[in-house]
């Protein structure tokens, strides 16, 4: 049974999920400080590693025949990466938050974050229908 609750699909959506909350968190962040001299804008980026992640799991899962044999390792928790963002335009303040784009970013990044739950929440609905035989 646990391993209908961890598996690969599940453990992606997580860490996607992971990456959509902190990239919210780094927005709001963005946004509380747009009008602060000197603050230089975050971008986070999780999109990469969870690619590399799924490119890495599309190799069938070996099979225990033996109880003596390994078990095949779960992907890990990936990181979501927070770096200053680029190629944006500067204020002669120094900081270049782009209030627009970190609009634009939050409600995209909200989307997708509204997206993800669904998911999770139909695949739950799937098991509970499964585990209650209908």
């Amino acid at each position: 049974m646990p391993e209908l609750m961890n598996d690969i699909t599940t453990q992606v959506l997580q860490n996607a999920l992971s990456g959509l909350n902190k990239r919210q968190q780094v927005i709001g962040h963005n946004i509380a400080n747009a009008e602060t001299p000197g603050y230089q804008a975050l971008a986070v980026n999780f999109e990469n590693q969870l690619q590399r992640a799924l490119t890495v799991n599309q190799n069938p899962a070996l099979e225990r025949t033996d109880a003596l044999h390994l078990a095949t390792p779960a992907p890990r928790a990936l990181g979501a990466q927070v770096d200053a963002r680029q190629n944006s335009s500067m204020r002669l303040d120094g900081n270049n938050v782009d209030i627009d784009l970190e609009m634009s970013q939050l409600a995209e990044t909200s989307i997708q974050y509204q997206s993800l739950t669904q998911l999770v929440s139909k695949k739950l609905a799937l098991l509970k229908s499964i585990a209650i035989g209908r």
